[in-house]
């Protein structure tokens, strides 16, 4: 599933071009379709839902953790990508792929915008509130709220298993396995320590290790390590996440691999405490 770092360079590459081609903003539409009908989980369209989208434009793009937004005033179309979600610019004149597209938006100067979603455990919203779908979602860890004395405060009061924590999306919005392992090798924490147990001083390096490794994965444009996503660079600077088995590049220890919560971590026994 792509986390923080891929759904921000689908951002960024909607703005202003990139990884999924041409950009869309201030593009005019033309219209919409849906081809697989439950991906579309609301809408507040007062009319039907794809009557409302002709005549309308594309003004902005944005991230809240793991979703896409665009505004298409007076209403926001919202995107979660899930487990196998993709989205592409591409000429109207390309053909669509009848398996797997799922949605789109054709513009008046013959581009479209397509989301195409092979596991169909993506969705969309149109709605009138951004906030409507988010108001579940925890802190942007990117932001200036986010700090070590917020997590000093916060993390010990959930008493999880830290691991567990960082992938709780009402906790931080956008980390997932990947960007969780690196920041934990990186704070030197193992990933089946109690939240409530840690230090201050590991807290302080747990907070500043999430948003180095957030921002070392979008400047490398995420990870790519499957056949969904596509363009990233990050995957060959892990340090953990998909290397059980090879030596620790700090100290030469095998790399392990755990299943918390469901999850699996990949961890460093020596270095991680």
């Amino acid at each position: 599933m792509p986390e923080l770092p891929e759904v921000e360079t689908f951002v960024r590459s909607l703005k202003f071009g990139g990884m999924t081609g041409e950009p869309i903003l201030n593009r005019h539409i033309h219209y919409a379709d849906l081809f697989w009908p439950r991906t579309l989980a609301f809408s507040d369209a007062d009319e039907n839902f794809l009557a409302w989208f002709p005549g309308k434009t594309v003004e902005d793009v944005a991230r809240r953790g793991k979703y896409v937004i665009l505004s298409i005033p007076p209403k926001f179309l919202i995107i979660h990508l899930r487990m196998s979600g993709d989205l592409r610019v591409e000429s109207k004149n390309s053909r669509i792929n009848k398996k797997h597209d799922r949605f789109l938006i054709e513009f008046y100067d013959g581009y479209r915008l397509v989301f195409n979603d092979p596991r169909k455990f993506g969705r969309i919203w149109l709605v009138n509130h951004p906030e409507d779908v988010f108001q579940r979602l925890g802190i942007e860890p990117l932001s200036s709220s986010f700090t070590a004395a917020w997590m000093r405060e916060n993390a010990r009061k959930k008493k999880k298993v830290i691991k567990t924590l960082l992938l709780d999306q009402t906790f931080i919005a956008g980390i997932g396995n990947i960007y969780s392992d690196e920041a934990l090798f990186q704070a030197g924490i193992h990933p089946n320590r109690k939240a409530d147990d840690l230090s201050d001083a590991e807290i302080d390096q747990l907070t500043h290790a999430i948003q180095n490794v957030l921002q070392a994965g979008i400047a490398l444009n995420g990870a790519s390590i499957d056949w969904v996503y596509r363009g990233g660079n990050f995957q060959h600077h892990f340090q953990v996440y998909h290397r059980s088995g090879e030596p620790c590049f700090r100290c030469g220890t095998p790399i392990e691999r755990t299943v918390i919560g469901q999850r699996s971590a990949h961890f460093c026994p020596k270095c991680q405490h």
